[in-house]
């Protein structure tokens, strides 16, 4: 079978543009994959920590309540309508509580709202009334079943005497398969793509769920919530005990050793960059058919000379056919500049490739460095043996500037902050964004020292500058440092992280150097 010059041309430039694109488009996906991943686990978990917070807040609050009201039993206790009255005020008082009541010392039930009246007299024995007589301080209880076959938890407060005698405890009950303040507060955001949250208590069983059916199973074997009942924040990939890809966030609540769980399924999360390449390929799909036809036509037009030529050859003689074919020394040359611009072709597409991957490294906000970029700097440091003092820096009361004056407001301060920290910086240092208000400087070859004096500088320099959106911030840094013959890369940030805490701890405004 003979190969046309034509068929040849058209062959190599089709497989030259069908492999550059299929490059380009993998290469994109890939990069844009990972980047979806890691904003979902990073939201996630940021909004699990707000939920913890929240929830700390409500229990801590639900015990003030019940603390205030505990202060004044001991002179209800001999008086059932004022402690019944009681009772029902502290239950209508802010709805935080399903039900409330009040234990003698003996596990009596003395006064209790609607929901326990025919209980009145009764002396219980349930796990959540002997932890809070066995203990005789405040309690949170772990899940158990009431009297009334209601799965719940009891938030308790001792009642003592004026002269200390112990009186029995005032119990707020949580319903968890029913409607609660609980509820409201962690289900007020109900998404409808796969996302959803649950809280587990500290043995990792389920105290809140979507799915209420769900609630009281116990869920150990799912590596997020081994994690978060240790006491863990943090985010993670994990197959959930139903067998669901997750991208999942997790928090815990120390108030009552809780752990808040926001996931998302990895494939929800993945479909809209399909969907956009399915969409680039409907896009490119009329034009990919016009250039297809331009090179036919172009490959038509190159090979139609040299066909012309063979034919009349085929008929002269050989002097004339000799002649002819020296004529055609520029075939060569053609031939080559086709090579030529199939490199560039691969040359542009390394470029491009390239390109992405510096995207990959960098912050789209400010231009430096992100977490996989500062990964990079400190795995060629490493190799190279080379020391460097390590920078953890966070704009003081961040929040606040974005409640103040708006979430474009904290994007210009943190532009702003970056643009200072390259004034203020060294060709060599390593510039870094590694999420929110947090940024960090690698100081390669620097000494512990020295690089708390590099921060102090910047301390100062961003303090007296005026910057876009929120005029005057203030940062905290902590320094820390690494050497091939000291401890590990890890322990060095957690160092430097250390360090930022005690800055924000003594006040903020200010530099601490870890060890110092």
């Amino acid at each position: 079978m003979q190969i046309n010059l034509r068929g040849l041309v058209l062959a190599l430039t089709v497989f030259s543009a069908i492999a550059a694109t299929a490059n380009a488009l993998y290469a994109s996906y890939l990069v844009q994959r990972e980047q979806l991943i890691q904003n979902t686990l990073e939201s996630n978990r940021v909004y699990a920590v707000k939920l913890a917070e929240s929830a700390g807040g409500f229990l801590r609050s639900a015990q003030q309540q019940l603390a205030y009201s505990a202060r004044h039993m001991p002179e209800l206790i001999g008086s059932p309508d004022r402690l019944a009255a009681e009772v029902m005020r502290v239950q209508q008082q802010t709805d935080s509580f399903n039900s409330v009541g009040v234990v003698s010392a003996d596990g009596t039930i003395l006064a209790t709202t609607q929901t326990f009246r025919s209980f009145l007299g009764t002396q219980i024995d349930t796990p959540g009334s002997r932890a809070a007589l066995r203990t005789r301080q405040p309690l949170i209880s772990k899940p158990y079943v009431s009297i009334a076959g209601n799965l719940m938890i009891n938030v308790s407060h001792p009642i003592y005497s004026s002269d200390g005698a112990y009186l029995g405890y005032l119990a707020g009950l949580l319903y968890l398969r029913n409607e609660s303040a609980l509820h409201e507060l962690l289900g007020k955001h109900h998404y409808h793509d796969g996302s959803y949250l649950y809280v587990v208590d500290g043995d990792g069983r389920l105290i809140y769920h979507t799915d209420s059916e769900r609630v009281g199973e116990t869920v150990l074997s799912n590596p997020v919530v081994a994690a978060v009942i240790k006491g863990e924040a943090g985010a993670m990939r994990v197959v959930n005990t139903k067998g669901v890809d997750m991208l999942a966030g997790y928090a815990p609540v120390p108030t009552s050793g809780w752990g808040v769980v926001a996931q998302r399924p990895a494939k929800v999360t993945l479909e809209p960059i399909h969907d956009l390449i399915w969409a680039l390929l409907g896009y490119a799909a009329p034009l990919a058919v016009a250039f297809l036809l331009a090179i036919w036509w172009c490959a038509r037009m190159i090979s139609l000379p040299l066909s012309q030529l063979a034919t009349t050859v085929e008929h002269q003689d050989v002097d004339v056919a000799m002649q002819r074919v020296q004529s055609v020394r520029a075939w060569y040359f053609e031939a080559e500049r086709l090579k030529r611009a199939v490199i560039a072709s691969f040359t542009s597409l390394q470029d491009k490739i390239g390109k992405l991957n510096l995207a990959s490294i960098t912050d789209p906000l400010t231009g430096l460095r992100n977490r996989r970029g500062t990964q990079d700097a400190v795995e060629l440091m490493q190799a190279r043996a080379t020391p460097f003092s390590v920078v953890a820096l966070d704009i003081d009361h961040f929040k606040q500037i974005n409640d103040t004056y708006g979430h474009n407001a904290g994007d210009e301060v943190i532009r702003d902050m970056a643009q200072i920290m390259r004034e203020c910086s060294r060709p060599s240092d390593v510039l870094c964004r590694i999420g929110g208000e947090e940024f960090l400087i690698l100081l390669p070859g620097v000494a512990p020292r020295e690089a708390a004096n590099v921060a102090d500088r910047l301390r100062v320099h961003i303090a007296s500058r005026e910057l876009r959106g929120a005029s005057r911030v203030t940062i905290s840094a902590g320094v820390a440092h690494w050497t091939s013959s000291g401890p590990d890369v890890d322990e060095t940030f957690r160092a430097a992280d250390a360090a930022l805490y005690a800055a924000k701890q003594q006040g903020r405004n200010r530099v601490v150097m870890h060890g110092a």
